[in-house]
């Protein structure tokens, strides 16, 4: 039962030595209000490697990936219970300041959200915000962060226009720019691509092998083929529950859960 061809599955190394896990998830529950949205998952997320999270649509899978860097919280009437343990340390203790932890955690949104400012501003904003002033240091950041989310070339003559003048792919690349400037460890990515032609998405889908020498990404795909292309490590979601966390070329060409096989073959979702 292979549903997608080998050629399509990324090639993974046969066993990674001794990962380093950036991310524990304990027995980590979900609701809003009274409905349960996630139910006691048991995870871990490796360093500098890709992690894609898929399931059909209201598995779980954005709300999971928000909880990783405390965004969900933003959303009234959430109630969790567990631990998710980043780098050694609980996020959900007290001592833990949590714009601290969305420093350390980027996010990269479904739609681009570029501020209504120049290009330059967009991605000097985070420094500025963490008291960075002085101009030189903040062109260096500007420079290396647009370099680093591949758009440097095509914007390096126009810094000053409005970000809004740009593609809708060089926007959402723009946002990720933003995010890099603040030098954090892990990138979540919630459907980056899903509002993107197939041109812009190969180029995010590029940028993302490229940036996981540096950061640590875990992207939420509705995109099968894109998950078997781009990640290292798949974990399959499903009412609430996480079914299967594999190597991505174990996963879907040889998956342990019935569950996971009828997703991935089509036969639901």
């Amino acid at each position: 039962m292979n549903v997608l061809k080998q050629s399509q599955l990324k090639a993974v190394p046969q066993k990674m030595k001794a990962e380093e896990m950036i991310y524990e998830i304990e027995n980590f529950s979900l609701w809003y209000g009274e409905t349960e949205a996630l139910h006691e998952i048991n995870m871990t997320i490796p360093t500098n490697r890709v992690t894609a999270i898929i399931g059909p649509s209201g598995c779980g899978k954005s709300t999971f990936i928000k909880a990783l860097n405390r965004m969900v919280e933003m959303v009234p009437s959430v109630h969790m219970e567990g631990n998710i343990v980043y780098n050694s340390t609980n996020i959900f203790d007290p001592s833990y300041r949590v714009e601290e932890l969305r420093t350390n955690v980027g996010m990269v949104f479904q739609k681009p959200n570029p501020f209504p400012k120049s290009i330059y501003e967009n991605v000097a904003y985070g420094p500025k915000i963490h008291g960075i002033k002085k101009k030189k240091h903040l062109d260096a950041i500007v420079e290396k962060s647009l370099r680093g989310a591949a758009l440097w070339d095509e914007v390096k003559d126009r810094l000053q226009d409005n970000a809004f003048g740009l593609s809708g792919g060089q926007q959402q690349r723009l946002c990720i720019a933003r995010c890099l400037a603040i030098e954090p460890d892990v990138i979540l990515m919630d459907e980056p691509t899903s509002a993107l032609d197939p041109i812009a998405t190969l180029k995010v889908e590029e940028l993302v092998q490229q940036l996981k020498e540096e950061y640590t990404i875990v992207i939420v795909t509705h995109n099968m083929q894109q998950a078997a292309r781009i990640s290292d490590k798949t974990a399959f979601f499903l009412n609430g529950e996480l079914i299967e966390h594999e190597d991505t070329s174990m996963l879907f060409s040889n998956p342990k859960d019935k569950r996971t096989e009828d997703y991935i073959t089509g036969r639901f979702g």
